[in-house]
């Protein structure tokens, strides 16, 4: 960080904190939706193809928000334009007639290998040395956990 932060007082330096990570998130996503634009799809639609990946046949409308901590509702709409795409199916549970399962397509699973292999993200870590790398996503964890406390989050996905 460029500038002496030493003579900063804490509620000033917390307050930075925040806008600076938020900052930080807004470019970072800008940069990765403009290199994912290459394959036609969203940050938030690769976020959705990424939890269907992992979590297989699965993975409910209601899962996939627990798993980014996005509302119900935006996660739907964001599945019924991955739909339209052809990226993902849905199908009814076959015991739980009111349950709805999402699954990649063969076009979801393609685009999701293929948006895989793109290098924004390491290039944006590159930055950082291995050590201090690790102390950001320990930093970060701790951040988050923070924050679900303040909004009584209790659920923790094993993602990312």
């Amino acid at each position: 960080m460029k500038g002496n932060i030493r003579n900063i007082p804490t509620k000033d330096l917390d307050r930075r904190l925040v806008v600076l990570l938020r900052n930080t998130s807004d470019i970072v996503v800008k940069a990765r939706n403009r290199e994912l634009r290459k394959y036609g799809i969203s940050l938030e639609e690769w976020g959705v193809l990424s939890v269907i990946n992992i979590i297989g046949e699965e993975a409910t409308p209601a899962e996939i928000s627990r798993w980014l901590f996005r509302e119900h509702h935006s996660v739907t709409t964001i599945l019924n334009r991955m739909a339209r795409k052809g990226l993902i199916k849905r199908t009814k549970d076959l015991e739980r007639k009111n349950m709805v399962r999402a699954t990649l397509t063969e076009k979801g699973e393609k685009l999701f290998q293929t948006a895989s292999k793109a290098q924004v993200p390491e290039r944006v870590v590159s930055n950082l040395s291995i050590e201090d790398r690790k102390q950001l996503v320990r930093s970060l964890y701790t951040l988050r956990a923070g924050a679900q406390k303040e909004l009584g989050v209790e659920y923790n996905p094993p993602f990312p």
